[in-house]
Formats: structure tokens, sequence, C-alpha cells
């Protein structure tokens, strides 16, 4: 809308009397011959009778002053106009932007819980498993326990804290003792393997030990290949329960004969909680993967302290790339003829099996290697003489280690050794280069197996 302002002279208007003029003021609105709105303000002179030139000039200085102030307010007031159009557009932007943002991320969070509805119920589907299992350990009858000094009988009643796994109280475990050749004892020292070929055959299980309690089901035990100092010697057997929210107990045994018969000679308490079954013991410190983190932890076993920590670079943690049985195992740590290792994967890798040589001190990674089987296809793996090997299957009763990758040469190609897994869920398995054999956790038994490389047997 335009606004004009038009003043007339005084002398080519016809005026009503002076005395009149002089108090008369007014201002008329119409359109002009354009159809644009136009008013006309009229003030009569007080003083004057006619419009002379130079006697005009002070009142039209005058009027040409309010004028010029009257125009800068309408030109304000349209500024004004104009900005509140910008500023609705600019509102409507901001409005159309924050909708798209609470969009995407209403779209992401209904897919996260779409993924924890799906591990919810693995984990109920864990649970009911893990509670018809301690069911019938409750309802077991009067049981015999064989001991130095003869037969012993248990009968303890259900609401026995010993069988109260619920209430996280101490587990009882009774032993299974299984008859060991001479041949298979451990050695004094340790062995000078020269060997170091391609897996050529995998024995049979050997049981140690069988664990009763529930928390029992899956577990690590190992001993140290390469130990130091004189607390520990490679007689020495440990155990971690890995079943329960904050697992922290790492129990200690003197040899076999006290892990079969359940006597630890102590329990450190690690720093902080573990996740899993990829822990491994190697040159004096026990190495595993901290909960719900990327982070490797060395725990060293004399000092009983943390001796070093360090974040696995994109490795993936708690569910992301574990191995095909589950239980959080993303990050698998190793330790072999050449080294320590941890196995895992990554999102740029896409679940393919990642291997890294880790310095045992820092933690820091030293070279790793990309394969191309995918981690959750296998149910477990392990390294020997810096090869990676993978298991099938973890329940089946015969499967097979079916992939080997060479990291002296980056080549991985499928092979088929027999392996059996006489209890059928296999959730651990680790290799003493000591010893030349794997340590394995099968449905809460301890076995050990016999393994030939390159046509050189271990026995």
């Amino acid at each position: 809308m335009w606004l004009q302002v038009s003043l007339l002279c005084l002398s080519c208007l016809t005026l009503p009397s002076r005395s009149h003029a002089q108090d008369r003021a007014s201002l008329r609105r119409s359109n002009d011959h354009t159809g644009r709105c136009q008013y006309t303000f009229t003030v009569a002179s007080p003083e004057e009778s006619s419009c002379s030139g130079s006697s005009m000039k002070p009142e039209m200085d005058g009027v040409s002053s309010r004028l010029t102030m009257l125009e800068g307010l309408v030109s304000r007031l349209m500024a004004g106009v104009d900005g509140g159009a910008r500023t609705r557009t600019n509102g409507e932007e901001g409005l159309q932007e924050a909708y798209s943002q609470v969009t995407r991320e209403r779209n992401q969070l209904q897919q996260d819980k779409e993924l924890l509805n799906g591990q919810v119920q693995e984990l109920q589907m864990r649970l009911a498993e893990l509670s018809q299992e301690a069911e019938s350990l409750r309802q077991r009858p009067c049981q015999e326990t064989h001991t130095s000094g003869g037969t012993q009988r248990e009968n303890r009643p259900a609401s026995d804290p010993a069988y109260d796994f619920v209430n996280g109280a101490y587990q009882e475990m009774k032993a299974e003792v299984s008859e060991v050749p001479a041949s298979r004892l451990i050695p004094e020292g340790n062995h000078n393997f020269t060997d170091c070929g391609e897996l050529q055959s995998v024995g049979d299980p050997v049981l140690h030990r069988k664990a009763d309690s529930i928390t029992g089901k899956y577990g690590v035990w190992l001993q140290d290949p390469e130990p130091q100092g004189p607390d520990y010697t490679n007689k020495t057997v440990w155990r971690i329960d890995t079943v329960g929210k904050d697992v922290r107990q790492l129990f200690a045994f003197e040899d076999m004969d006290q892990l079969s018969q359940g006597f630890p000679m102590k329990v450190h308490v690690l720093p902080e909680p573990m996740e899993s079954t990829g822990a491994t013991m190697y040159r004096g410190s026990l190495y595993y993967q901290r909960k719900r983190s990327r982070t490797l932890i060395r725990y060293d076993l004399t000092s009983e302290s943390l001796a070093s920590r360090r974040e696995l670079p994109h490795a993936g943690f708690h569910g992301q790339h574990p191995y095909s049985w589950g239980g959080y195992t993303d990050i698998d740590l190793a330790a072999d003829e050449q080294g320590l290792w941890a196995i895992y994967s990554t999102s740029k890798a896409k679940g393919a099996i990642m291997i890294s040589q880790l310095d045992p001190e820092s933690l820091e990674v030293k070279r790793s290697w990309q394969t191309n089987i995918r981690k959750n296809t296998v149910a477990n793996a392990f390294m020997v003489c810096g090869r990676l090997y993978t298991v099938a299957s973890y329940t089946a009763p015969n499967t097979t280690i079916n992939y080997v990758f060479d990291t002296a040469t980056s080549v991985g190609r499928a092979v088929a050794v027999p392996f059996k897994n006489k209890y059928r869920y296999n959730s651990m398995v680790d290799y003493n280069h000591a010893q030349r054999k794997l340590f394995a956790w099968d449905n809460f038994h301890m076995v050990t197996y016999d393994i030939r490389l390159g046509g050189h047997d271990s026995s």
C-alpha cells in the first residue's frame, strides 16, 4: 500500500474566514486516477493570507521536516511487514528441519528397539535353558563323592546356599576325575618344539574337571605356557567361571590334581569385570576384555594389579561380532609360539575375522590382518604358530576345524580337521604352545586335546 501526502497552497483554495482558518486543518483520504490510496493533509497558515515566495520558506521547511519523519515511519512500517514475512519463512524452514531430525531419530530408535528385542529374546531363551539345568541339579538324589578317607555321602537340601545360584552365594563344585596316562602329565619345563607346521590332527578330549555349579556352564581355564616369577609355575591351573553379572574371580590351583579336587590355593579379585570367555594367560599375566567395552586389560599375577590397559581400535564388542554361539564373544585373546594375538571384527571389515598381533606389555597393535571368513559363522578360533584356525560348530559332537589363515603369507583356505565336542556346548578353545595342547570348556567340562603339527606328534 502506497502512502502519499500532498500540501496544497492556501492561495489556490477558497478559504474560510481568517479567524476560522487559524484553527482548522484537514486530512482527506481518497484514490488518485491510478487507483492508489492518497492522503491529502491541508493546513491553514495562521499568519499569511497569501503564499508569497520568501515568506513561505520557514513553514515549508517545517512541513518538509514533518513529511520526512512521516516517510521514515512509513518505511519502518513496511520494513517490519517484510521482516515478519522473512521471519515466518525462516521459522517454517526451522520447523521443517526439526521435524526431519525427529523423524530420523524416531526411525533410529525403532531400529534400536527391534535389535534390543531380539537380544532380549535370545537372553530369555538362555535363561530358560539355565533354569532347567539348575532345576535338574537341585533335584539330584544323594550322591557319593570319593575322598582319600573313603566314601562320603552328601545330602544337602535345595535351600543350601551352596546350591543357591540365584542369590550369588558360593557354589560348591564337585570333581569328576579321570585317569590320565603318564605320557600326558605336565612336564617340569617348557617343551622346545622346533616343528611349527600346519595342524594335522586333534585327539579325543580328555576330561580333567566338571563344574557342578550353574556358573560353570561357560568358563575359561588355562595354564601359563611361559610363567614368570616364583609364585606360579607351568603346573599352576587357572580357572574363571564366566556366568554372572560381575565376573571378577580368578581361581589358582596348585596343579591338575588340586583342580580335580576343587581346592584353589588362591583367589584373585580382578580390578575390572571380565566379558565372556576370550581371556588368555601369557608370561605371568592374565589378558582379558573389560565388560561392555573394547578395552583390553593386562592383569599381573605377581603384583596382583592392573599392569596396562588399551582399547582395541574399532573392535566390535558386547554382541556386535560374536562367535556363532553368542555369549558376547566379540574379542578373543590368544597366545602361541609367536606371541599375543587378538581375534575380533570391525564394522569396516563387515563381520570378517580380523587378527592383530599385540605387544604383550603395552597391548599396542603391532600388525593386523583381515581374513575372508565371517566371525559369526564359526563357533570358536585359536592361534597356532601364527596361523588362525576356526571350529565349525560348538554343539555337533563330530565337527571339523574348517579354516586356516596364515599370517606369514596372508592367505586363508578351507580345511577339514576332525574335532569333537563330546559334551555338545563348547564355549572356549585356547592353545598352550608349551604343551602342544588345546584347552577347552565344553558344557561344564574342562578338557584338553592333544594335537599334531606338520607330522610331529606332541604326545
